[in-house]
């Protein structure tokens, strides 16, 4: 039995059952064994591929334009060599993207390269150490946050240009799955059981959760909407995304992740949720399976998204594509050549691979708010 199914069994024999959310957090999450505690092989090798695993070009292109985004307004106020520039990643797992930014900062941009700061989100030691290997040629630009918390109160205070980021983060986060009951037009929320064998799916009684977690539905569909119709709630990335609005005094928020519009959720197509686990580059419905030992995600809500931010006083600048929003980039490459690499062919493969509606193009949106 694997520390992972020990602690769930235990967490369930005192409580009955779990929420899916807490069984996913454990899973994913818990310290030095969850999955995202283990270094994973990304890429051909491993479960899933990334826009990172593609090859460099995916981080040189958000380079460029971050670079854009800081020229714009972060340079203005550069005084005296102090660091007034910030590029703030979470989820930065291995910390491969953001050595690719770096590199290219670096090469293309010194001016700027010389006056920023890389933050890095990161709650994990673990993963903490793995970043610093890889980025140990930008130890003196790099610096580390366990979570919002961490940060003094004063970078609440003191405006600086920032641009806050995740890529495929939002989307791993915990989420609450749940069901729909016809007859009383309601929702139920899915736990999680444990028979003494097998983890199984219960339902949990309505007092055990608050009522806003459940999904708000237009009247027209609370009278169509099918018997078990199934759909997830991920009140984390939502909270995540508050947060770093908040923390956000001057600069751009931006999230790149697998997601749908709200009202994408509740198409014939999705009855069963957009909940996936991976392995081996395999999607399966058996989230309850081998826990620990597979990735679970599922789809982002960016209107939760986009809500938020401008519910914490932020201006939605896209909500788009990756294909549209790496297009854009590349355009703007191809006009200032002196600026980027050579577009050979090895470059236009990984293109087409971040790009293509078959690949990476259409199920990955961007959201970029500023304040």
């Amino acid at each position: 039995m694997t520390g992972i199914i020990s602690k769930l069994r235990t967490e369930l024999e005192n409580a009955g059952a779990i929420s899916f959310a807490r069984f996913m957090e454990v899973a994913l999450y818990s310290p030095g064994e969850g999955y995202y505690e283990r270094e994973l092989e990304i890429g051909r090798r491993g479960d899933f591929f990334t826009s990172v695993s593609v090859g460099t070009l995916f981080g040189e292109l958000l380079a460029f334009q971050f670079a854009e985004w800081l020229e714009e307004r972060g340079t203005q106020n550069a005084e005296r060599g102090k660091v007034n520039l910030q590029i703030l990643e979470a989820g930065a797992h291995d910390g491969q993207l953001a050595s690719d930014i770096l590199s290219w900062l670096k090469k293309f941009r010194p001016e700027i390269f010389e006056h920023l700061d890389y933050c890095i989100l990161e709650p994990s030691l673990r993963r903490k150490n793995w970043q610093s290997k890889t980025l140990a040629e930008f130890a003196d630009n790099i610096s580390w946050r366990a979570d919002w918390s961490d940060f003094p109160r004063s970078a609440f205070r003191v405006p600086r240009f920032t641009i806050v980021f995740c890529n495929e983060l939002l989307d791993a986060l915990p989420a609450h799955r749940f069901g729909w009951e016809a007859n009383s037009k309601s929702w139920f929320e899915w736990g999680v059981g444990f028979d003494g064998t097998n983890f199984y799916w219960k339902r949990l009684p309505e007092k055990s959760r608050p009522a806003i977690l459940a999904p708000a539905l237009p009247p027209e569909l609370i009278e169509v909407l099918p018997d078990q119709f199934t759909t997830e709630v991920c009140p984390a990335a939502t909270g995540w995304w508050t947060e770093a609005a908040n923390f956000l005094q001057e600069g751009k928020l931006v999230a790149i992740d697998y997601g749908l519009l709200a009202e994408e959720f509740f198409v014939p197509e999705r009855s069963a949720g957009t909940l996936r686990a991976f392995s081996r580059h395999h999607g399966n419905n058996d989230l309850l399976a081998r826990p620990g030992e597979q990735d679970l995600t599922a789809h982002v809500n960016f209107s939760a998204l986009k809500n938020a931010g401008e519910s914490a006083g932020l201006k939605t600048d896209a909500l788009i594509s990756q294909t549209k929003f790496l297009t854009t980039i590349a355009e703007k490459t191809w006009a200032m050549p002196q600026l980027f690499e050579e577009w050979n062919s090895a470059r236009r493969k990984q293109f087409q691979t971040l790009t293509h509606p078959e690949h990476l193009g259409r199920p990955f949106r961007v959201l970029v708010q500023s304040r």
